[in-house]
Order: structure tokens, then sequence, then C-alpha cells
């Protein structure tokens, strides 16, 4: 059925725009109240057609003004034909189904709602403050690591290395990291982004020490430290999409607590063995 449906949408209104020759229709002040055409005496108002444009596919947004005004109209009054038509062979399962998506787009809509409301430029720069306003300078370290399976092939390794051989060659030859290609190079990272028996290795070294054998849940390793750095806080813009996503959440989670908080719900269904839910029989 959602195939049918996103078909309908699209396909439908490409074909009816590709011979869309009239004008458009004129009239005075319009409005969205504003009866555009009827069928077996429903109404078609423009609102319904413009709230139908600002939901296509990109693609059909540059279509002419007249054809996409012929499409849309075209659509709606083949649309609403269709669906009187079928009213008196409607089962249960199209009404359970045209419930939840009805329930389902009023969701996402008060949601939208939310977010639009939350995400200001005043409630960006709070997270930001609240962030990083004190925060002292991080330390970010760079380093190296071969990964191994067991202690006994780390040992023998660091051996080799303390004997003057090429940590980088080692790590290519032998560690079972995706990082071997490189070398073993991690790259920069901060604190709280390795496990913790790696991170407390490379904070207590030096630039240029090799550490090691430690094991960790993915096996031996052994630790180089390359250089560390003192990184500055990101600034705003650098933030702007994390803090965002994370008002967003914040948000959209105070709001369903609320509003579910202060609705009635009562919860008669509670008992019934899980494994109904596959029996769609029901629904006939």
């Amino acid at each position: 059925m959602a195939k049918i449906a996103k078909f309908w949408r699209g396909a439908s209104l490409a074909a009816i725009c590709a011979v869309a020759l009239a004008a458009p229709v004129r009239a005075a002040d319009p409005t969205a109240d504003t009866v555009v055409a009827t069928v077996n005496g429903q109404n078609i108002t423009l609102g319904h057609m413009i709230a139908l444009r600002a939901g296509l596919p990109e693609q059909y947004q540059g279509l002419p003004d007249d054809a996409l005004f012929k499409g849309i109209l075209e659509q709606l009054v083949q649309q609403a034909a269709l669906s009187q038509a079928i009213e008196g062979s409607v089962t249960k399962r199209d009404l359970l189904s045209l419930e939840n998506e009805r329930r389902g787009f009023l969701s996402a809509v008060a949601l939208r709602k939310v977010v639009e409301a939350a995400v200001t430029d005043e409630a960006l720069q709070a997270a930001y403050d609240a962030r990083f306003a004190d925060a002292a300078p991080q330390t970010e370290y760079n380093a190296s690591h071969i990964l191994v399976e067991t202690e006994e092939k780390a040992k023998g390794l660091k051996a080799e290395i303390d004997g003057g051989a090429d940590f980088a060659q080692l790590a290519q030859e032998h560690s079972s990291d995706g990082a071997a290609a490189n070398g073993g190079s991690l790259g920069w990272f901060g604190l709280g982004m390795m496990v913790k028996p790696f991170e407390d290795a490379v904070v207590a070294m030096k630039p240029g020490e090799v550490a090691g054998p430690l094991q960790t849940q993915f096996g031996w390793h052994l630790v180089k430290l390359n250089e560390t750095r003192i990184a500055d806080a990101p600034t705003l813009d650098e933030m702007r999409d994390e803090l965002a996503s994370q008002i967003e959440q914040e948000a959209v989670n105070s709001h369903i607590e609320a509003v579910t908080a202060k609705a009635t719900v009562t919860r008669p269904g509670e008992g019934i063995d899980p494994a109904v839910l596959r029996k769609e029989e029901l629904l006939n």
C-alpha cells in the first residue's frame, strides 16, 4: 500500500504535469479557503493545493507554475474521486491504518513545532556556554599501536622495538587492527575517546615512548605516543549542528514526557499475550 501511495504521489503527478497546457486559474484575492474544484460536492481548496505542493519532492518544485497548478489540481480531483468510490468497501485494516497514519502525522507536526521553537540562537549560545565557557584547554594525543592476540607475541615485538626495530613497520606486518596499514597510527584523540587501560597508558607516557604489552577487550597492545598538543575549545559554528541536535532531543523528550504525564492514560490491554500481534486475521 505504501508503495502504491508513493507511486501515486510521484508518477501520477509527473504524468499530469507533462500534459498540462491550460492557463493558471485567475481569481481575485484568493485565500486558502478558495474552492478550486468540487468532486461530488466535496470541496478542493487552494489550501489543499498549496499544502500538497509544499510537500513535493524537489524535482517537481522547479516545474512551471501553470503546469504545476494543473497537475496538482488534477491529482487532487482524481484522489477525491477514487477515495469516494471506495468508501463503501474500506476494510477495518484500512481504517486502522488510516488512524495510525493520522496519529503519526499529527505527532510529527507537534514535535516539529517544538523543535522549531527550541532551537534558537539564544539556546545555541546558552548550550555552547554551558559546555565550553569555563572549559580549560584540553590535551590531545597522537599515538600509534600494535594489536595482537597474545601477550607472548606482544612481548616479542616489544623486544624487537627495544632493539631498534621500526614501530610502524612492525605494525604493518603484525597488527590485526585496521590502523595497521597506516603504521598503527590512530591520529589525534582526546580523553574519553579510547578504552581506559589504553588511555591511562598514553596519558602517563612522554612523546617517543613505547609502552606495553597492555590488555584491553580487543587484545594485547603496544602503544607509542608520537606527540601531544593543547587543543582550544571548538567555536560555536563548529559545534552548531551537534548542539542543535542536543537541544532538539532534549526539547522533544521533555515535551513528550510533559504531554504524556498530563494525559489520562489507561491500559486495559495489559496481560494480553504479545504474540497476538502476529494474528493479522483479526483485521479481517
